[in-house]
């Protein structure tokens, strides 16, 4: 009995021990944490975005006026307590039946799979925490929730978090996050409305309706399924609810909140991938040009009949320097802009084509599928480059037939476009897919060909601190996706398009720029138009179109060039202004020059070397990769050649008809051979037709036509024996009516 009281007492002490040496370390953790009002209310000091150069911008941040909870509609308060916190009004800022079962949960997973935070808890986090997962936050977070609840009724708790919290897309607090996806004040928050807003706290980034409708609709079911499970709602309002569709586009001007709106919903991304609380003192690091934001502005004054988005990056920084939008991150499909990433430069790096390689433009089937030019002309054999310049359809097809779907789907995931596997088809070559891709993306996957083949994705922020702590440093670093050769070639093609192609608007300008423009339509009008350009020091890209998807006038070689023509421009006049220039791109070691044979090129759609003897105007200049140069070589002029012409006896004449591809620069030397005699007929330049007058009856004469090329002889072609009226059937050959000296028998 002794022993077990001694055990007892021991063990007894030691937990007294533990519980006051844990007591200690919590009163000195949290000693000077203190619950601060002032923090509680939202203010645009605590939110400041600074430029390119480390100065705070004047870009709006989106924040409204806070709202009192009476202006809040019930079935809205119920829906973020029935979502978040169900047992908020009976609790005292914890609750242990959810953290007991949370912890359940996560044991068994073996993963921190759910949390346990009240509303109280996340308005602490959101705005007097720092953003490390330490023992230390978390007894600072239990003190001042404590304090919260002492402090404040839980209207007065509920009001402050609502006003507060982070809903995505640079929406702080309820009011903003009411106007910015609805269109409304809270006061006019449906139930549906309310559902979508109470899903969103959880994953801002995942769960928008603008960025991932799917996962958006899923969430606002389970929330208004949560609220049916706690008696807020009826399955009729349940169902009515769920029949209300997402909303498409963003409910304001995107115009007014600019860069910002781009920078917060990279803000909300960043922050899912990084594990950090959007909330308390932010400050965003950006790679804004402001002068370079107010002229895109300005510009876009000028195109206010359609929806649009423009931007500008970097090539030295590969940050996003200024963006605007009428319709926010919106994606759509890309049109002709997918035909360089997916199309020619993946084949030319597989080494299936080159600049010069001839592709046949007429009509296609392939399995149902024949797709049309935009001028609904045919136009023959052409050269890749012209092919890509004038964005031709056919073309792009064939060439991706030939790559393969799947291959060139590949080369589009290393870029940051991935390809559903809905989209895995042919039109995909004319940017046929379901739902596209944003524009700032589509201008990040360019930058593989302005840097030697090297992709960098861009991005708006630089870095993030919250309450003084960097929680997120960028790091820019390339993925290898072609070769250095492949992307010069690719971007030497697209210059063709500004000098001769799709986007000849842009030809005046005083230095070396690359474009591609794109439109997609129907029959009935076009959808979209799009032109994106890049120099060495910038990417520039244009999307004119309608949100809800209603035809618009142009094209994108149209307006869309002229606006970017206005804004290299004024890139240009900033470089001059500071004595520097917009240099060429430059050509790697592993391109070459080549010299190809110009006629065999255009008659028979072959790529041969030219000869060393043929004339400068038989000589066609063209870039190949060092490893994909031609190996045939043409010798028309160093050992001339034809097609054998056609001969015939007709009304006691001999005609010769020459081919219509025998070249014109050849001389020609027509000679005539019977038994006993030798002579030349004809020797002179090139005839459609040679007729000998001269020949007798009762004889068997065997012509021979020589080439000549500025005196070098190419092989006598033998036309067969012509015999004339009369003339006895010989048993000789060609060759021995030619050979044999008669005058030795």
């Amino acid at each position: 009995m002794k022993v077990l009281r001694k055990i007892l007492f021991i063990t007894f002490l030691s937990f007294s021990v533990l519980i006051l040496s844990g007591l200690g370390y919590y009163f000195a953790v949290t000693k000077d944490t203190k619950l601060q009002p002032q923090k509680l209310l939202l203010d645009e000091k605590n939110i400041v975005i600074y430029d390119e150069n480390g100065e705070i911008a004047s870009v709006a941040t989106g924040i409204k006026q806070t709202v009192p909870l009476s202006e809040i509609p019930q079935k809205t308060r119920q829906a973020f307590i029935d979502t978040e916190d169900k047992r908020f009004f009976t609790h005292n800022g914890f609750d242990f039946r959810r953290i007991v079962k949370a912890t359940l949960t996560n044991l068994k997973a073996g993963s921190f799979k759910q949390g346990a935070s009240t509303i109280s808890q996340q308005l602490i986090k959101n705005t007097h925490l720092s953003q490390e997962k330490t023992v230390k936050r978390k007894l600072k977070e239990w003190k001042l929730t404590r304090e919260l609840e002492r402090n404040y009724s839980k209207e007065e708790i509920l009001e402050k978090y609502l006003n507060i919290i982070y809903f995505g897309h640079n929406c702080f607090g309820i009011n903003s996050a009411s106007e910015f996806y609805f269109g409304k004040k809270p006061n006019e928050l449906t139930l549906a409305d309310s559902a979508i807003l109470a899903g969103l706290v959880k994953s801002p980034n995942n769960y928008s309706p603008f960025k991932n409708p799917e996962n958006c609709q899923k969430r606002k079911e389970r929330v208004l399924k949560g609220m049916l499970t706690s008696g807020s709602i009826t399955e009729n309002e349940l169902q009515t609810a769920l029949a209300v569709a997402l909303p498409q586009t963003p409910s304001v001007n995107t115009k007014e909140i600019g860069y910002a709106h781009f920078v917060f919903d990279e803000l909300s991304a960043i922050a899912e991938r990084y594990d950090f609380t959007v909330g308390g003192k932010i400050e965003i690091y950006t790679y804004l040009d402001e002068p370079l934001q107010k002229r895109l502005i300005q510009t876009a004054e000028n195109y206010k009949e359609t929806d649009m988005t423009a931007s500008v990056i970097s090539n030295e920084t590969h940050g996003i320097s200024a963006c605007i939008s009428t319709v926010g991150d919106v994606k759509r499909t890309p049109a002709s802009l997918l035909k360089p990433l997916l199309v020619y430069a993946p084949s030319i790096e597989e080494n299936l084509l080159s600049p010069a390689t001839p592709i046949l433009d007429e009509k296609i089937n392939y399995g149902g599928y024949s797709p049309e030019n935009y001028d609904g002309q045919f136009h023959g054999y052409l050269s890749a480059r012209e092919c890509l310049a004038k964005s031709l359809n056919i073309p792009a097809v064939r060439i991706l037939e030939t790559l393969g779907v799947q291959k060139g789907a590949e080369y589009l995931t290393k870029l940051g476009l991935p390809v559903e596997e809905q989209d895995l088809s042919l039109a995909l070559a004319l940017g046929g897919m379901q739902n596209g891709y944003t524009l700032p993306k589509l201008l990040s996957a360019y930058s593989v060909l302005q840097n030697g083949g090297q992709f960098y994705e861009s991005g708006f922020i630089r870095s993030v601190k919250i309450d003084g702590n960097e929680v997120y440093n960028r790091t820019v670093t390339p993925t290898k996706v072609f070769s250095e050769d492949t992307a010069y070639l690719t971007t030497d093609m697209l210059k063709t398009a500004v000098q001769s192609g799709t986007a000849k608007k842009l030809r005046t300008l005083p230095f070396p720029v690359a474009c591609k423009t794109g439109t997609a339509g129907t029959d009935k009008g076009n959808t979209d138009a799009y032109a994106l350009s890049y120099t060495t020091r910038n990417l520039v890209g244009v999307w004119f179109g309608n949100a809800d998807n209603s035809y618009i006038d142009y094209t994108g070689g149209g307006a869309p060039c002229n606006f970017l023509f206005q804004i290299h421009e004024y890139l240009n006049a900033v470089y001059t202004s500071k004595g520097e220039t917009i240099q060429d791109f430059s050509k790697p070691p592993t391109v070459t020059a080549v010299e190809l044979d110009k006629t065999s090129y255009y008659d028979t759609h072959t790529m041969c070397l030219a000869d060393e003897k043929s004339p400068m105007e038989y000589r066609i200049s063209e870039l190949f990769r060092s490893c994909a140069i031609p190996t045939q070589k043409c010798e028309i002029f160093s050992n001339p050649t034809i097609i054998s012409p056609v001969l015939r006896y007709d009304n006691e004449n001999v005609i010769i008809t020459f081919d219509d591809k025998s070249p014109r620069f050849y001389s020609y030397k027509i000679d005539r051979y019977d038994y006993a005699t030798h002579s030349t007929v004809y020797e002179g330049g090139y005839t459609k037709e040679f007729i000998d007058e001269h020949v007798k009856n009762g004889k068997n004469y065997v012509y021979t036509v020589t080439p000549i090329y500025q005196g070098t002889l190419g092989a006598p072609i033998i036309l067969p024996t012509v015999t004339t009226k009369d003339a006895p059937p010989t048993n000789l050959s060609d060759l021995e009516i030619i050979q044999k000296n008669w005058w030795d028998y």
